[in-house]
Formats: C-alpha cells, structure tokens, sequence
C-alpha cells in the first residue's frame, strides 16, 4: 500500500533513509526536513515545499516535482532520472553531483538562479537559457 501524505505538515521532519516509492506527498511541507537517502521513487511531488531540505543522495527517480519549491535544498549526489521538474523554484538550490539530470528536464525549472550544478550541465544550460539564470521576479 503507498503511503497518502497529501499536504501533510512534515516541516523539519527526520526522514533519513525513508521508503516512499509511488507516496502522495502532493502539496506537503517538508521545509527543513531531512531526507537523505530517502527512496521516493514514482512519488508525486507536485507542488511540495522542499525549502531548506536535505535530501542528499535521495532517489528521485521518476517522480512528479511540478511547480515544486526547493529554495536552498541540497540534492547533491541524488537521482532525478526522468523526473519531471516542470515550474520547479531550484533557486540557491545545490544539484552538484546529482546523477540523471538533462538539459531537457532544467530548461522547464521556473529560475535555476544561485543553483550549484556541474560545469558541464551549467554550461550548456546558460548558454541555450540564459534567463534561467537571471534573478527571478518576486512577483510570481
């Protein structure tokens, strides 16, 4: 049975090494919350509130990050294979050493501004989207 953690308050939680594969975690709040080496492959992630996160070496295989905030998460080292990143806030967000990222998947992002990623991906993605790099409008 997949857990249902719709809009659930999880701010701040100590989630390390947690298994939800294919959870509803859509729209909760995991502000804070540590999820290092969580497994939330095949989640639906939407909208969900990953401000401050940890989420080093997470599996995020497959999972549905649309128009989800991740201002200042680290997901260094985690595995965003086939994830969908459409309208995502990674601003300040730290990606370096994060496995299965393409140009594709960042060129949907609401802003990558202040993201750390690997040279090569940073590279490619400022030159084909410079705006993504730009200080995105407080307005939106």
């Amino acid at each position: 049975m997949k857990a249902n953690l719709e809009k659930a308050d999880l701010e701040g939680a100590d989630l390390k090494r947690v298994d939800l594969i294919g959870a509803n975690l859509e729209g909760a709040n995991l502000k804070e919350a540590n999820l290092g080496r969580a497994n939330l492959e095949g989640a639906n992630l939407i909208e969900i509130r990953f401000e401050g996160a940890n989420l080093i070496g997470a599996g995020l295989k497959r999972v549905d990050l649309k128009g989800a905030h991740f201002g200042g998460a680290h997901l260094e080292g985690s595995d965003l294979t086939g994830a969908n990143l459409e309208g995502a806030n990674l601003e300040g967000v730290n990606l370096e050493g994060a496995f299965g990222l393409s140009v594709d998947q960042l060129s949907k992002v609401k802003t990558l501004h202040n993201t750390k990623l690997d040279e090569e991906l940073f590279l490619l993605l400022n030159k084909k989207y410079p705006a993504l790099f730009e200080v995105p409008d407080k307005d939106e």
